[in-house]
Parts: structure tokens; C-alpha cells; sequence
């Protein structure tokens, strides 16, 4: 058995572009940012390091995301890995890896609302001080 899901969280580094094959499916093109945060063995500090991948997806979903996202957001992509590769005119062989999202996640808070389109909530209690009544915590 083999397992193939991905879960990223990270910003647009363009706008996405929206295209359609020649039966019709959209087909959204995104470019997106996140960090990963590596020990320098040099100096033996904690550095951010950029990664790149591309992400695509299909379908209606695509149609829907195209009209919401733009350069610059914070989104979650949910998806599967996939290489592909191909000929350049030239003759080169080119491979690359990318994002076949299923799903999109709207991270930027909206105007005048919250992020992700979800209605905001209280904060849950984690059973603090107040929750004792005004008690000591006893440790």
C-alpha cells in the first residue's frame, strides 16, 4: 500500500491562472510560498528557508477558488503529489513535482469578517483560574 497526501500552508506567489482543456474541465495553476525553518550548521542558528511548488487543480472547485484567491494570500492546500515530466522544443528532458489540490482553505481574514469564511468563536477554555471560580490552581 502506498499513501500519497500533502497538506501545505503558505502564500500565492501569483495570480492564478485559469485555463481549459480542449473537452472543457478548468484547470487552475497556482504558484505557492511556505518556509521550513533549518539549524545552520555554520553558525548554529535557526534559519527560514523558502520552498516553491507549483499546485493545479480541476473541475468546478477550480472555477470557484479562481475567484477568490489572488497574489500574496495565505491558503492551506490539501492534495496529492505528482511528477511529471516532458520534452522542451530543444530536445532537454524536464521533470518537475507539483500539487493536485482537492481542496482549498481561505486563510486571510475577509473584510470585516474572519478568516476562511467561518464565522469566529470564542476562545475555548482550558480550565484556568477563572474556570475554578477564582480558586488557586492547586499545583
Amino acid at each position: 500500500m502506498s499513501i500519497n497526501r500533502v497538506v501545505l500552508v503558505g502564500r500565492l506567489t501569483r495570480d492564478p491562472e485559469l485555463r481549459s482543456t480542449p473537452s472543457g474541465m478548468s484547470v487552475l495553476k497556482m504558484g505557492l510560498a511556505f518556509n521550513d525553518r533549518r539549524k545552520n550548521p555554520s553558525s548554529g542558528e535557526w534559519e527560514e528557508i523558502s520552498n516553491f511548488i507549483d499546485v493545479t487543480m480541476f473541475g468546478t472547485r477550480a472555477e470557484g477558488v479562481n475567484k477568490v484567491v489572488k497574489k500574496g494570500m495565505r491558503i492551506g492546500v490539501d492534495g496529492k503529489l505528482r511528477w511529471r515530466q516532458w520534452e522542451t522544443p530543444d530536445g532537454s528532458k524536464r521533470s518537475a513535482i507539483e500539487v493536485i489540490a482537492d481542496d482549498v482553505e481561505f486563510l486571510d481574514a475577509r473584510e470585516g469578517g474572519s478568516g476562511g469564511g467561518a464565522p469566529s468563536a470564542p476562545a475555548p477554555s482550558h480550565g484556568g483560574a477563572d474556570d475554578l471560580g477564582g480558586e488557586e490552581i492547586p499545583f
